[in-house]
């Protein structure tokens, strides 16, 4: 059976969604929406992790387009990239549209 070649939407949508599914980064993701740009040293002290521990967290998420560093002085500073979080909601968009579609032909398969 041949392999089916992968969407690059699909695939880029896959990484977004796997570098959400860990709590330590969804919390670290939360902070960073709801507090602004923070480094690392300041995402540690708020969490009983190493800077080591938050830095592969945060490294996951840059992978994924969720978040940018910059250097500013010593410290790397990081913010969230809001324009991947909007391709993610638009992408459950169409997902949940094919559901509702498929409701809907379900529905009328019963009523008939």
């Amino acid at each position: 059976m041949p392999k089916r070649k992968v969407d690059k939407r699909v695939a880029s949508a896959a990484l977004l969604f796997a570098a959400l599914g860990d709590p330590t980064r969804l919390t670290l993701l939360q902070q960073l929406s709801n507090e602004g740009p923070a480094s690392i040293s300041t995402l540690a002290e708020q969490r009983s992790m190493t800077r080591q521990g938050v830095t592969k967290h945060l490294r996951v998420l840059a992978e994924a387009g969720i978040i940018d560093g910059n250097r500013q002085g010593r410290e790397r500073v990081w913010r969230v990239n809001p324009k991947r979080l909007v391709d993610g909601s638009r992408h459950l968009e169409v997902i949940a549209a094919g559901w509702d579609a498929a409701l809907a032909r379900f529905t009328l398969l019963v009523e008939e």
